[in-house]
Order: C-alpha cells, then sequence, then structure tokens
C-alpha cells in the first residue's frame, strides 16, 4: 500500500504593511497643509489680488508648511514608542523606522529655523507670527491640549496665526472683520474636530485624547451652535458692503450661500444617525470631520463650494474693477 505523502506545512509568514513611498516626505504630512490656505483669505478679503500680495501669501504657504511639518516631525518624535503599539500610526515614517529619529531631528531644526529666518526676512508680522505659531506648538502640546477649553482656543488661534501670516507677507492691513470671521470660523473647526473625536470614542472605544473626559456632545453642541451663529452672523455683516464698513460692495453678500452651505453641509457630515453610527460608512464621516483637511481633499460637495466661492469674489472683483458694479 502506497504511503500516501503530504508536503510540509508551511511556516506562516506575518503580514507586514509594505513600505512607505517616499517616507521622508511622508513624515512631514504633507495631507495637512491644507490647514495653512487660510493664508490666502487676506488678499481675498482685502480686494487685493496682485502679484506682491499673491506671491507673499504664497511664501506664507510654504514657511507655515515648514513651521507645522516641523513639529509633526518632533511630535511623532516624541510619541514613537507609543506609536509603534498602536494599529494604524505604526505605519508612520518615523515608528516603521523609515526615518530615523536623529534625522528626523535635523529636519525639524533646519524646517524650524529656516521658516523663521525667511519670514522675518520677509516681513516682521510674518516672523513674529511664525514665531507664535511655534511657541502655540509647544504650548499646546506640552500643557494646553490636555486643558479643556483652553484646547479648543489654541487649535482656533493656530489658524487666526496663519491668516496673520498671510497678510503681514502680503502688506494687507486686516479689518476687524476679517480677524472676526477668522476666529469665529476657526472657532467653529475646532469644536467640529473635538465633537468628531468624541463621537468617534462613544462608537469604537479604546484609548483617545485625556482632554474628552471633561466633554459631552450635549455641551460641544452648544459650543457648535454659539459660534455657527457667530460665523453665519460676522460674515453676513462683512458681506454687506461699506454701510458697516466691511467689503468694499455689497455684491459680496452674493457669496453668502456657499459659506451657509459650506458650514451646514460640514455639520451634516458630523453628524450621522444612530443606524450607520456602527457600520464603516458612519465613522468614516466622523473621521472626515475630525481632520478638516481631509474634508476639503476628499469631499467633493464642500470642495465645490470652496471653489465656487472664490470664482465668485474673482467676478465680483473683475465687474468692480471695470466699473460694471460699485
Amino acid at each position: 500500500m502506497l504511503q500516501r505523502l503530504s508536503s510540509p506545512k508551511k511556516p506562516r509568514v506575518k503580514t507586514v504593511a509594505s513600505p512607505t513611498k517616499f517616507p521622508y516626505l511622508v513624515a512631514l504630512r504633507p495631507h495637512q497643509w491644507t490647514k495653512n490656505l487660510i493664508v490666502f483669505a487676506a488678499p481675498l478679503f482685502a480686494f487685493s489680488l496682485n502679484w506682491r500680495s499673491l506671491s507673499g501669501s504664497l511664501l506664507a504657504f510654504i514657511l507655515f508648511c515648514a513651521a507645522s511639518s516641523s513639529f509633526y516631525l518632533l511630535n511623532d518624535i516624541a510619541d514613537v514608542k507609543s506609536d509603534r503599539q498602536h494599529p494604524v500610526k505604526c505605519q508612520r515614517p518615523i515608528a516603521a523606522g523609515l526615518v530615523s529619529i536623529p534625522i528626523a531631528i535635523v529636519m525639524a531644526l533646519v524646517l524650524l529655523t529656516g521658516a523663521l529666518i525667511l519670514g522675518y526676512w520677509r516681513s516682521p508680522i510674518l516672523g513674529i507670527t511664525l514665531t507664535g505659531y511655534a511657541l502655540l506648538q509647544v504650548a499646546y502640546n506640552v500643557k494646553l491640549k490636555r486643558t479643556p477649553i483652553m484646547d479648543i482656543i489654541a487649535i482656533a488661534t493656530g489658524f487666526v496665526l496663519r491668516a496673520y501670516g498671510g497678510a503681514g507677507a502680503s502688506g494687507i492691513v486686516l479689518s476687524v472683520w476679517f480677524i472676526l470671521c477668522t476666529a469665529m470660523l476657526a472657532l467653529f473647526l475646532a469644536v467640529e474636530k473635538r465633537k468628531a473625536e468624541l463621537r468617534l470614542l462613544k462608537v469604537r472605544g479604546g484609548k483617545t485624547r485625556s482632554v474628552l473626559k471633561h466633554y459631552s456632545l450635549n455641551l460641544l453642541t452648544r459650543m457648535e451652535s454659539m459660534v455657527t451663529n457667530g460665523t453665519l452672523m460676522s460674515y453676513a455683516l462683512w458681506s454687506s458692503g461699506p454701510i458697516v464698513k466691511g467689503a468694499s460692495t455689497p455684491w459680496m453678500m452674493l457669496t453668502f450661500p456657499f459659506v451657509l452651505y459650506g458650514i451646514f453641509r460640514y455639520q451634516m457630515l458630523s453628524e450621522s444617525q444612530e443606524k450607520i453610527e456602527e457600520d464603516k460608512v458612519g465613522c468614516k464621516q466622523i473621521e472626515q470631520t475630525e481632520r478638516p483637511e481631509d474634508i476639503l481633499l476628499t469631499n467633493i460637495p464642500i470642495l465645490l463650494t470652496v471653489v465656487g466661492w472664490v470664482m465668485t469674489i474673482l467676478i465680483i472683483l473683475g465687474l468692480k474693477h471695470q466699473g460694471v458694479i460699485e
């Protein structure tokens, strides 16, 4: 009787995530650079679209990208041990060993130092705002991110500093309306971020930010309602024109529907029905509002709203320049 031969079992090989392409670039988190696009808001609000303002805003954008990436590197270095135990963060280049810690430190120092030097070279205001942004990041990571209320204010302040930097680099004097609109929108995004994190915690459980222990959905919903009203009211008043020392033309009211829809759309994404809270789609929607930069890049209606808002402003500026409208 022939003996049945069986092939030896192959040992199981643990699946390892494929190496990240361009690890040094990925370590800078370029997908989060969209937050720095707010530096272009100053020329739009001031109706000052020329080579000097746009080139200044572009430089401010590059410098804020460099400064923010330096702190992303430092944060990944500080959290490397915990990131290696995390199912997703373990794939970050530093945690995965694709970028060594000494090189990451050098990259962070070069980026931050270079941003500050070029910032002061371009404009003292830009240099000061970059310095303030750097100090804010240090304070946030050391203390503020674990302090309720102050963590939200710190996130919002980061956006306001970016806007100030764009104005300083462009040589634009900011109006009170610009500061108010920017601050209210930044507070809205910060509250939505915390709200999304808290809802994800309730859906998935697990470890999360310690500061979320001090928040509840009811509290964040009330805060959301307050800053939403403030954002819409301040923008509506600004766009009503010179009568309230706002925009140079009341035709800017045509841009208000884009702002209204964008904010309501963002809120809709942050809310998902109980029926879908436990499935992947619901979690994905909440995760998007946890990271505002992902909304701008991946949500088509939001992206089209931003494009429509910018195009409407450009058309109004063109017609005003030609004397067709006042």
